[in-house]
């Protein structure tokens, strides 16, 4: 029997005699879902940009750029150069092929015969320090030195700091260092000191504490900020204290020396020095040449390992080295890949995931309500 449509009831939309259209809900507003997506986006603009911050500050608002650059003379020309530049030429300068050592022949004992025996005795002299500058005319303050210069202070004379002795710290910041790679006895008896502590883990530790300490505006910060080379060179060191410690703690087998030693007083093999600027993300130049030999090998193991931790300077420079090594000494002398990240480097933090779940249940929850 074909149904029978009834009019004397209000009138309503419908298909005929069929099944009235769907009603439209008051609350499905379209602006409601473009408020919802307008607001996702906005809390995911701010939380990529903080993932993506460097380690250095930026200054904000605008900044006058002053070339602290210095004029040096070089083969009769002048080359402006950065202090950085200035550094690392310095470091690549070698001892002249002779070298003389001091010797004290003033205690002589004779003997009954024609010849005489004497006590022979090398001259040593303080170990470097890092720092041996004029500091106080580098910081902030009305003085020139004020917290940070109080602060350095406090930490040079730390016990801790003295007995893991960075290496790290000399490369950068000690001009002593620099006199002392001049003679082989006095840069063998420095990494003597610098090779020999009691727990490497517990340096690195110190170290790196230590840097947090630099960067705080109740010590250093607001020359950080302001990119003072010396304290940002200083930071440098700290945070990249074990790497730095296993590439010039390294010995070679064949000689028993340090490979850092044969490097800064090699005349044939200058660009090995290079190597040792890495960590402080300063890349291989690229007329550098380094050895194909056995300290270039293990020198680049131990900083692929340490590239593992991305947050580390020598994860920026590593590649780059390894390829220009690998094209002078062919391929596969070194590994040119980084290795696996670590855990933390390799996903969200343990503070950014759990909001990251939340944003994306609310946003599910929300789509289904203004349906």
């Amino acid at each position: 029997m074909l149904p029978v449509c009834s009019f004397w009831r209000q009138p309503s939309l419908r298909r005929g005699c069929g099944p009235p259209y769907p009603a439209v809900s008051p609350y499905h507003k379209p602006w409601i879902q473009m408020a919802v997506i307008v607001l996702i986006i906005s809390c995911w603009v701010p939380l990529t940009a903080a993932i993506s911050l460097e380690d250095t500050p930026r200054s904000i608002g605008t900044t006058l750029l002053i070339d602290t650059r210095i004029p040096v003379l070089v083969n009769g020309q002048w080359q402006i150069m950065s202090e950085e530049e200035l550094l690392d030429r310095e470091l690549v300068r070698r001892v002249p092929a002779t070298q003389t050592y001091e010797i004290d022949v003033s205690k002589a004992t004779a003997t009954t015969g024609s010849s005489t025996a004497a006590t022979t005795t090398v001259a040593t002299s303080p170990l470097p320090s890092p720092f041996d500058g004029a500091l106080a005319a580098n910081f902030s303050g009305d003085d020139g030195g004020g917290s940070c210069l109080d602060f350095i202070d406090k930490f040079l004379a730390d016990p801790q700091f003295q007995t893991c002795y960075p290496l790290s710290l000399l490369l950068k910041n000690s001009d002593s260092f620099f006199q002392a790679m001049r003679s082989l006895v006095e840069i063998t008896q420095v990494l003597e000191k610098a090779c020999k502590v009691p727990d490497k883990q517990t340096c690195t530790n110190y170290l790196n504490n230590l840097a947090d300490q630099l960067t705080s505006d109740d010590n250093c910060g607001e020359d950080y900020k302001k990119q003072n080379a010396l304290v940002v060179q200083a930071y440098k060191g700290m945070k990249a204290y074990e790497e730095v410690y296993g590439a010039t703690c390294l010995t070679n087998p064949d000689t028993a020396t340090y490979c850092f030693v044969s490097a800064v007083t090699n005349l044939t093999t200058a660009s090995n020095v290079y190597l040792y600027n890495l960590p402080f993300n300063s890349s291989l130049p690229e007329s550098a040449l380094p050895a194909c030999d056995y300290c270039t090998s293990e020198t680049m193991k131990i900083y692929q390992s340490a590239a593992a931790d991305r947050k580390k300077w020598i994860a920026n420079t590593y590649v780059q080295a390894a390829q220009q090594i690998d094209s002078e000494c062919g391929p596969n002398f070194v590994s040119t890949a980084l290795p696996d990240p670590l855990p933390d480097n390799a996903a969200p933090s343990t503070v950014q995931a759990p909001f990251l779940l939340m944003l994306s249940i609310l946003f599910i929850t929300i789509s289904r309500l203004v349906r």
